[in-house]
């Protein structure tokens, strides 16, 4: 049986298993210069990746705010989370609206979904944290630096405005304004 995509719209839905879909995935890839591994997937290995990459985004990534219902499947739509690049009015308070998916989320999404298709991102790779200069032949000498995130680079920029990365080892560095 083929997943089904519920793709969350801003009203908190409790069944959303998704911030984008196929066809937002399909738009995505169009501008996108390395999108080979995305357009030659199957639908339903892109409707696959798209829900493993919202599950690893709301694991992965501490939102600002607060969630907006308790009763929604996934961490956004969201009350108070600051919207850096809202100009602030009497109205929006220069947040992002409670019955919204920011565009940088659903970009996100589609960003992970296509590294998902490339590679196993959750998976340890072999050797990886194993430091290449061994000095010791009683055992193997670990190196903490050698460990791949599982948000890489681009999709953590994507969403750093929103909030911050539960890893200690992200690479991205929240700037708070006064």
């Amino acid at each position: 049986m083929a997943l089904t995509i519920t793709k969350e719209d801003g009203t908190g839905q409790t069944d959303a298993n998704s911030y984008a879909d196929v066809a937002d995935g399909d738009a995505y890839h169009a501008g996108h210069l390395y999108a080979t591994a995305w357009t030659g997937a199957t639908a339903d290995n892109k409707a696959a990746a798209l829900v493993m990459a919202a599950r690893l985004i709301d694991a992965e990534f501490q939102f600002n705010g607060v969630k907006a219902s308790d009763a929604q499947a996934l961490q956004w739509p969201r009350s108070d989370c600051r919207d850096p690049d809202a100009v602030a009015t009497s109205s929006s308070a220069g947040v992002v609206a409670s019955n919204v998916v920011p565009k940088g989320v659903t970009d996100a999404t589609c960003e992970l979904a296509r590294e998902l298709l490339l590679l196993d991102r959750p998976s340890a790779p072999p050797g990886e944290g194993i430091a290449s200069d061994w000095t010791s032949t009683a055992g193997k000498k670990y190196s903490k630096t050698d460990i791949r995130p599982i948000l890489p680079r681009l999709v953590q920029s994507l969403l750093s405005k929103y909030g911050a990365s539960v890893s200690r080892s992200s690479s991205v560095v929240r700037l708070v304004r006064a």
